[in-house]
């Protein structure tokens, strides 16, 4: 223990910032998202857009995988329906952009308690393929019903508007998804300062104990995959918005694979794992398609040569870090901040 950090009473000691360091850090980072956007040209502010939906959806799934220990392959079929939800409200309601996501995440909730129903007597592997055929059994819906989603079209999206202004551009668009991303972020911290996210970790940890100590495990995984579903849904309903156009193809099993890697690249377990492991998932190929950019001058074709080596060293990263570091991004942060603690002292 670092010296004149001791505790001395139980509300400083689940604070979620304990050192004036870490405040510090804090307001530092806040400085950052709200100077970034008049530093950043459109494309950056385009993927920081697409970071903070990540983020979202990404820390809802480390909420249900990563604390409960409940495996999800369901994360994209539940942004499909908070990205639906908010499409047909726009389109035959005009309700507010606020009242939509929260809809969407609603809704999304509580299709996510139907599903997380087999959770009781099915684990591991098993519950995910369960949430696999939840979202074949929604892509159904999707597809057929067309009266509601388009069909295979899809649906358009009118822009979310503010006070009667039209929120169409990236930089817009930064200053709705960022603090929502926050927001919901330092609400997953709280989470596990409460009962309720304390009673997700007993359960994860060991289940037969969990219930052996009166924890109703029935009442607790599905209250787990209804906010993690709301997390999902809200991220779908900004999805939308932000894309302005919603198809069966927007979310397939392959972005529940995306949000799943992205929790385990960046730690389970750990609200700071999400946060980086969406943001891992979502800049590193774009760092490597600079990588491309900056060897065409000197290789011919080398969109064409290289595009499957980017593709290769993307997911060689992902199997480097689960072989050195198994527990993710979020522990070598972790490991970096104990060497500051005790700089210039070894432990």
């Amino acid at each position: 223990m670092r010296i004149a950090t001791a505790n001395e009473t139980y509300l400083a000691d689940e604070a979620l910032l304990s050192t004036r360091t870490q405040w510090a850090w804090m307001g530092v980072l806040a400085l950052v998202l709200i100077a970034a956007p008049f530093v950043l040209n459109n494309y950056w502010l385009y993927l920081a857009c697409l970071v903070a939906i990540n983020v979202a959806s990404a820390t809802g799934l480390n909420i249900l995988t990563g604390y409960t220990g409940l495996v999800s392959l369901g994360q994209g079929a539940f942004m499909a329906v908070g990205a639906y939800t908010v499409a047909w409200l726009e389109a035959n309601v005009g309700t507010p952009f606020f009242v939509n996501l929260v809809a969407g995440g609603a809704l999304a909730a509580l299709v996510g308690v139907f599903v997380g129903i087999p959770s009781l007597r099915v684990k591991g592997l098993y519950l995910a393929i369960a949430t696999i055929g939840a979202s074949i059994i929604l892509q159904f819906f999707f597809v057929n019903w067309s009266s509601v989603t388009g069909g295979s079209r899809g649906i358009n999206v009118a822009p979310a508007t503010f006070f009667g202004t039209q929120l169409t551009t990236y930089f817009q668009l930064y200053w709705l998804f960022v603090p929502i991303a926050a927001l919901m972020v330092l609400g997953a911290a709280n989470l596990f300062r409460t009962r309720v996210g304390r009673a997700f970790i007993a359960i994860r940890d060991r289940d037969i104990s969990a219930e052996v100590l009166g924890i109703p495990l029935l009442r607790y995984k599905l209250l787990s995959f209804a906010i993690s579903s709301f997390y999902a849904g809200v991220a779908g309903g900004m999805w939308a918005y932000f894309f302005r156009s919603v198809s069966p193809e927007s979310f397939t099993i392959v972005e529940s694979i995306f949000y799943l890697a992205a929790v385990i690249v960046g730690g389970m377990g750990s609200i700071l794992g999400g946060v980086i492991g969406a943001a891992f998932m979502t800049l590193v190929p774009e760092i490597l398609r600079f990588g491309v950019e900056i060897a065409s001058p000197y290789v011919s074709n080398a969109a064409t040569l290289l595009s499957p080596i980017r593709t290769v060293a993307f997911g060689g990263l992902i199997i480097a870090f689960l072989v050195l570091e198994p527990q993710g991004l979020a522990e070598i942060v972790q490991r970096i901040r104990r060497f500051f603690h005790l700089w210039p002292f070894k432990k």
